[in-house]
Parts: structure tokens; sequence; C-alpha cells
């Protein structure tokens, strides 16, 4: 087993000769295996061990067992305590995801403040097959049946070519010690009722099944390869990246006689999930719209625009007489001047006599108008938006800048031509967006 783990880690991560390695060891059987590998390779290494304080006293003598480890071989070690049920009822996630959660931004932490390349998981063989089975029970896509990556950004798992009944015999072989989690015993999580009842049964109908389910995964993978490639391909020729969002053409799209399999592919990582709502959104009314957590995703005419979930912010915000500038939500300034310069869409010039302060920013409302400069007489924006061609979204971005009732400037878009300078304009205000 160490001459195929040192070849697996010389052909497939090379870059781990010359990286600082920080090593996930619970003090299970897995990460005590790995731990061992590592050191006979020879490469510089870290301990980090996280206890979640899930198993009352077992948990912190894991942790003692790996300190003491680690102190016995000269290893440098980082350990953290979590609360991992308060964090969990506070996030309102599961236990599982909750830990996990901690796991990875803590490994991350590390990696920034101590200065170290990359994490190791003792993720193996059998564990690819219990997350392929969890992931096909709860119904997923090609890419949720590919299972774990051997590398997924700084996280590599150097023993996915491994089964559990491999490691368990290297460590017997070579008399290695390890911590057993009582909670592997019990069948309260699912993982644990595939491990316990339906992979031994597949294992007995198939001797061969892990190896036969490691070719599936390699299938799979190269499946999703052509797939990713195919996606890239049609996301130039259908998807805009502007600004913050980006806007799916819907009549580039339903001409693909796939479309919805690609909508899967560019929604995914955005976390979506309710497919069905979003393929329905594909022939709905404009103004609707579909959340993820930290996503939405919006029917806009023609197009699907997906952009980023932002926090509710005040709706209006006030500029006081001779107030030089204002930085939230917008980056305002303000300054006299003797003359008109460059005017444009974001600065504006304007009669300072016709302004009664404090003004004020805020949003659109239905039956606002104003009067655009270079235009005769008044329009509700309600209409110059949908004249300008305006997006749901751009709509909700809209900010107005006013004196008392009256818009003074579509910020970043159009003056009101109440406010212009003319000839008989004593002093002039100048109005940037910055």
């Amino acid at each position: 087993m160490l001459l195929k783990f040192k070849n697996h880690i010389l052909f497939h991560f090379p870059f781990l000769q010359k990286a600082k390695i920080l090593i996930a060891v619970s003090g299970g059987l897995d990460s005590m295996v790995l731990l061992h590998l590592i050191a006979q390779l020879n490469l510089e290494f870290a301990v980090a061990h996280c206890n979640f304080q899930l198993r009352k006293d077992e948990s912190d003598e894991d942790e003692d067992f790996v300190k003491s480890y680690c102190k016995e071989n000269s290893i440098q070690g980082f350990f953290q305590k979590f609360n991992t049920n308060q964090f969990s009822e506070d996030e309102k996630v599961s236990i599982q995801v909750a830990a996990r959660k901690l796991r990875y931004e803590w490994f991350y932490e590390l990696l920034a403040t101590e200065n170290y390349d990359f994490v190791l998981t003792a993720h193996h063989l059998d564990d690819q097959l219990e997350t392929f089975l969890i992931n096909f029970s709860r119904g997923t896509g090609l890419d949720g049946l590919c299972g774990i990556p051997s590398q997924n950004d700084k996280i590599i798992r150097p023993l996915l070519i491994f089964s559990r009944d491999e490691i368990t015999t290297f460590a017997n072989e070579n008399k290695l010690k390890w911590r057993d989690d009582s909670s592997n015993a019990s069948d309260t999580y699912l993982r644990n009722k595939i491990r316990h009842h339906v992979v031994p049964i597949l294992k007995e109908l198939n001797p061969s099944f892990l190896n036969s389910f490691e070719n599936t995964i390699q299938h799979l993978n190269q499946a999703q390869s052509l797939v990713d490639d195919a996606s890239r391909i049609v996301y130039r020729k259908v998807v805009q990246d502007v600004d913050n969002q980006k806007i799916i053409d819907l009549n580039e799209l339903l001409q693909l006689p796939n479309y919805q399999a690609y909508l899967f592919q560019w929604l995914s990582p955005f976390g979506f999930l309710a497919w069905q709502d979003i393929y329905d959104l594909v022939e709905a009314q404009s103004g609707k719209q579909i959340f993820s957590e930290h996503f939405r995703l919006v029917k806009d005419r023609e197009t699907l625009i997906i952009e980023t979930r932002s926090d509710k912010i005040s709706d209006e915000y006030f500029i006081h007489k001779n107030q030089s500038e204002l930085n939230f939500p917008l980056k305002l300034t303000f300054c006299n001047v003797s003359d008109i310069t460059i005017s444009n869409s974001k600065t504006i010039f304007v009669d300072v006599y016709a302004l009664k302060f404090p003004l004020k920013l805020r949003k659109w409302q239905e039956g606002d108008y104003f009067y655009p400069f270079g235009m005769s007489g008044k329009k509700k924006l309600s209409k110059f938006f949908k004249d300008e061609k305006f997006s749901i979204i751009d709509k909700e971005n809209a900010w107005l800048l006013c004196s008392e009732n009256q818009i003074i400037w579509l910020v970043g878009k159009r003056l009101d031509d109440r406010f212009k300078v003319t000839e008989n304009t004593q002093t002039i205000i100048k109005i940037q967006l910055v």
C-alpha cells in the first residue's frame, strides 16, 4: 500500500513534494493511516484536529489521543474546539452540515494564517461509494454521481484509490493505533444505514463490486468532462456577463434541444434547487423570480438574470447644504463651479437656487414622474423605464435624487429639465456619480 500511495502522489499530486501540508486527523483509523503514509514520504506537514464536542468525553479523548501522538512524534499540531450544536441551531442546518462548514472554514483559515498550501483528508473508496448512493437516493445530476473529487481547490483526498479493507489491513500490519468513533455504529445517519445495510449486500452480490464501482466513477468523470466542455462552449453563445449579473438569452437558449440540461449546469453552482420551478420560469411572465441562499434568478422579458441577493438597505438618504459628498449607497460628490464643463450621464450641472435642502436620495415609487432633460413635457418613470428598456433589476437598482417632492436626477441616467442651468443661473452646483 505504501508503494501504491507513493506512486499515486508522484503521478497525480507531484506538487505536494514542495508544499506545506495540513493533514486533517480525527484520530480514527483512516486519518491515522493517512498520517503514517505521509510521514513515510518525508513531506513537510502538520496536523489539524477538530473537536466538535458531539460525543461528550469521547470527543475530548480523541483530541488527547492526537495531541499525545503529535508530541511523541514531534509533529506540529493545531487543535480547535467547536460548539457544533449551537452553530447548527443558529444557522438552522443539520449537525453534519454544521460540522462540515466549521471544519472547512477553519482549515482555510489555517492555510492563510499559518502559510500552509493544502489540506489532506482521509476519504477513501468506501466513502466515495456511500456518497454516490446518498446522492443517487436523493436524486442528482451527473455531477452528484461523480462523487467526491480527489482535489477540490486546496483540499486533496489521496486515499480515494483505497478501500476500507485495504486501509484496515495496512493499519493492522503496521501495528498502528487509532480511536474508534462510537457514532459509526449507530444507524441514526443515512450514511451509516447505507454503510451497514446496503453496501454489504452489493459486495455480496459482486465480490469485485468496489473495483467495478471505481471504473464506473472514472467513466462518469470522463462524461462530466465532456459535459463541462460543451457547457462552456454554449455558455459563450447564450450568456452575457454584465457587471455583477449573468444574463441568459432565452431566444438563444430555447433553440437548444436540451436547454434544461444547460440550465442545470449553469445554475447548480449558484445553489438553486427548485429545478421544475426554474424550467417553468422560462415560459413565465416577466417579474417572476426564484431564490437560492445567496442568489436570485429573475425572468425579465426575453432573458433570465442571475444576481447576488443584496441585504436590504434604507429607502432614503439625505444630503444637507454644504455637504460635499455622499458615500452610501452611492458615491456622489457635490461642489460649486463657475461654469459647465463636460456633462454626461454620470455628471450633471444644476441651478443651486432651484434646490431645496436637504436633498433626498430614494428609490422610485409607482406614480413618480419627471421632466426628462432634452424632452418636452413630463413623463412617468414607469414609461421612461419601459422606453429605455430597463430590466426589472435595473428598475430595482434605480435611485432618484430629489428636491422635496421633485426629481432632480434619475441618477446616472437623466437630469430633470426643471433643474438645468440657464442663462439666468447665478450659482452652479456640479453633482457627480463616482
